[in-house]
């Protein structure tokens, strides 16, 4: 199903695929020969823009989802794995997001890296061109540092100078009380999505009416 979101809907080039099952929100642009398969979701938060290149694939149930502060771009030929959370991250053309992968706020994957089952980008950071994390390891900082999940201690020295609760939510991390900073704004925030608008244009029609032919 697609939706419209503060005013700006997905435009689905005529050569891709969404599934019926699977959700397109906001301002969403989707390249020739895209496939969204069942359970996907796409979601551009307010103010937020996602750019899916060229012949990318985005499998079952996997999330991808920008916000104003953190627009999302996938490049031409990426493959986005079952379960897999983008959020807000830049990932360049041929990069390969394996099932359950996750990559947050402000990352960079660059061209041909690849991000293995369970593995973690962390946010801010930069995966260079060609580069594998490991099953279930984290990459953190930039440059990266691919670090196994044992060695916590080492992933959180670099990861502690990135503030994520700042960086994501506008808080910061000694904040008393800090969930309720975030839940608080979040909620207020996500609350636009009461007032979403189901469409269901013709793949490859702009939804005023104007064809990509």
């Amino acid at each position: 199903m697609l939706y419209g979101h503060r005013g700006k809907y997905p435009t689905i080039a005529s050569s891709a695929w969404v599934a019926p099952d699977a959700s397109i929100c906001g301002d969403v642009s989707i390249g020739e020969g895209v496939r969204v398969m069942h359970g996907a979701r796409v979601i551009a938060e307010s103010g937020g823009r996602i750019t899916i290149g060229a012949n990318c694939i985005v499998m079952e149930n996997a999330v991808v989802r920008a916000t104003a502060k953190h627009p999302c771009s996938i490049g031409e030929h990426t493959l986005i794995g079952p379960m897999a959370h983008v959020v807000g991250a830049t990932i360049e053309d041929q990069v390969f997001i394996a099932t359950g992968a996750a990559i947050f706020h402000g990352a960079i994957v660059e061209r041909g890296a690849e991000v293995r089952i369970h593995a973690v980008v962390h946010l801010r950071t930069r995966v260079p061109a060609g580069a594998t994390i490991p099953i279930a390891w984290v990459a953190v900082g930039d440059p990266a540092a691919i670090l196994p999940p044992d060695r916590h201690d080492d992933i959180w020295k670099v990861q502690a100078p990135l503030h994520f609760p700042q960086w994501v939510y506008g808080v910061e991390r000694d904040t008393p009380d800090l969930m309720v900073h975030v839940t608080t704004g979040l909620s207020q925030a996500l609350t636009d999505h009461a007032s979403d608008i189901p469409v269901a244009p013709a793949l490859g029609t702009d939804l005023d009416g104007t064809s990509d032919n």
